[in-house]
């Protein structure tokens, strides 16, 4: 039986982009700007001057354009699905999504919706944020949902400086059990202050190498933006059921 195979790209394998900020802070593995967080390869690609003051606090517009162009050369490099390495980026999911061919995920925001299904009606979704003073409608619109439909309790770590100075402030170097510290106090918080939370999810893509941490201290299922990729790139790459699988 002949078996054709079909070209057009100069590498292949790395079927999962990765559209990162210009941050230089160190990434552990969990991180989605860490190659080893993965069980199948990457591709990066690094928006210059996409600093986080653009991103999480100036929402500078003028970024969009060379996403977009990143996004796109991702695409014709023969990637399946594309991400990105902070969830305040949803605010450009609609545009990013409509300029490529393929899955174009942003945020872990995009969760909120099928976890709220996920539990009881009298839950909400509980999201732990870098920073909670700067994620509001915006961004929830642009994933489809609103908090005026789906309540939400949001928990920012913008008043816990271990992890405030690695990750918002692009710490050079940085104390990771301060950090695994500040999470565990940020989770601790947020069922103190909203007992009525089912599950959380991580808005920030520097926090899922601690969700083992938040989920000790809650015992909620925790989702990030590796719960996301995952499930994308399962969606993109399906094989053939054998013995025991």
């Amino acid at each position: 039986m002949t078996r054709l195979v079909r070209g057009g790209k100069a590498a292949y394998g790395q079927d999962v982009g990765i559209l990162m900020m210009d941050n230089t802070f160190a990434r552990l593995p969990g991180d989605i700007g860490n190659a080893m967080t993965f069980e199948f390869p990457v591709q990066f690609r690094v928006i210059d001057g996409s600093t986080n003051e653009r991103i999480v606090w100036e929402r500078d517009r003028a970024l969009l354009a060379p996403y977009v162009g990143a996004a796109q050369e991702l695409e014709r490099s023969g990637v399946r699905a594309i991400t990105t390495s902070c969830g305040f980026l949803a605010m450009f999911q609609p545009e990013l999504a409509a300029s490529v061919h393929v899955p174009l995920f942003t945020s872990s925001l995009l969760l909120v919706p099928l976890v709220k299904r996920m539990i009881r009606p009298d839950q909400r979704v509980g999201i732990i944020t870098a920073d909670s003073s700067a994620l509001d409608e915006t961004h929830f619109n642009a994933c489809g949902w609103s908090a005026t439909e789906i309540p939400v309790a949001l928990e920012g770590m913008q008043a816990r400086s271990a992890f405030w100075d690695a990750y918002p402030k692009n710490a050079l170097e940085y104390d990771v059990d301060a950090v695994a510290a500040d999470m565990r106090d940020a989770a601790v918080a947020l069922l103190r202050e909203h007992p009525d939370v089912g599950a959380i999810v991580l808005e920030c893509t520097n926090m899922a190498p601690y969700a083992h941490v938040v989920q000790e201290a809650t015992g909620l299922p925790v989702f990030d933006v590796q719960t996301l990729t995952n499930l994308v790139y399962e969606a993109t790459h399906r094989v053939p059921y054998g013995d025991g699988r």
